[in-house]
This record gives structure tokens, C-alpha cells and sequence, in this order.
């Protein structure tokens, strides 16, 4: 992973430690929520007995909080990208040399990109930052 930091990442990063008491540098945004990485032994952990941890960074920061396992590889794509945009599902995961491509239906097809391909955009960061791989979806 080779994305950088900015300031408000790292606000995000900061308060999430001195909540959680758990280190992790990988912080995102994904469809108006923030989305915060650990190791997978240590979401429960993050999540707080009964969720309070999430819901206090939720109280502060006014946004909705998502904690989710992080990948250790290619062959954890799947499940991270299900992660992600939950409760949207799609078909299929295609992971190919270059690129990944997801295959959804109709619906699931728009609500996966988005007004204004917004979320098609974090997404494909978010994969390129991760994996090193282009994102399409059909």
C-alpha cells in the first residue's frame, strides 16, 4: 500500500487510536463513511464490547464508522471489497493480471457507482491503493 496520509486521515487515525488503544495506519472514505483497517484478530476488539467504540467515534466525528478486517493479499479482495460497500452485494469477482472486475446486476450496478460515478471512483482508488490493480464493474 503506497497511498499517503493527509491531515484529516490522520485526526481520523489519532482519535480512532485513543479510543480503540489499536495502531492501524489504513483509514478511507467510502460512500460518506469512514472506513478504518485493522488485523483481522483485532476487529472485535476495535468494534468494542456491544459496538461503543464505534459508536463514540461515531458521536465525535458525526460520520458513520465501518471497522473491517484488512487484506493480507490478492486472495483476501474479495471479501474486503464485500466489506466495503455492504449491504450492496454483486455477482461476481473476476481478479485477472491487471485489473479486478466486479459483476453486478442492475440495480446493484448503480447503487456500486453511484451519482456521478462517485463511488466508482473511491472505489477504484481504494483498489489501486490496496492491491495495485485497475476496478471495473459490469
Amino acid at each position: 500500500m503506497g497511498n499517503t496520509i493527509n491531515m484529516q486521515d490522520m485526526r481520523h487515525l489519532n482519535l480512532f487510536n485513543k479510543i480503540t488503544h489499536i495502531s492501524t495506519r489504513f483509514c478511507f472514505m467510502y460512500n460518506e463513511a469512514i472506513i478504518f483497517c485493522v488485523p483481522k484478530n483485532l476487529v472485535s476488539k476495535a468494534v468494542g464490547q456491544e459496538g461503543t467504540n464505534v459508536r463514540r467515534i461515531n458521536a465525535i466525528l458525526r460520520k458513520r464508522i465501518k471497522i473491517i478486517s484488512a487484506p493480507t493479499g490478492i486472495k483476501d479482495a474479495k471479501s474486503f471489497i464485500e466489506a466495503i460497500v455492504s449491504p450492496v452485494t454483486f455477482k461476481g469477482l473476476e481478479i485477472t493480471d491487471g485489473e479486478i472486475v466486479l459483476t453486478a446486476g442492475s440495480q446493484s450496478k448503480a447503487a456500486l457507482i453511484g451519482r456521478n460515478k462517485r463511488r466508482l471512483l473511491e472505489m477504484q482508488k481504494i483498489v489501486k491503493d490496496y492491491f495495485g490493480r485497475e476496478f471495473r464493474i459490469v
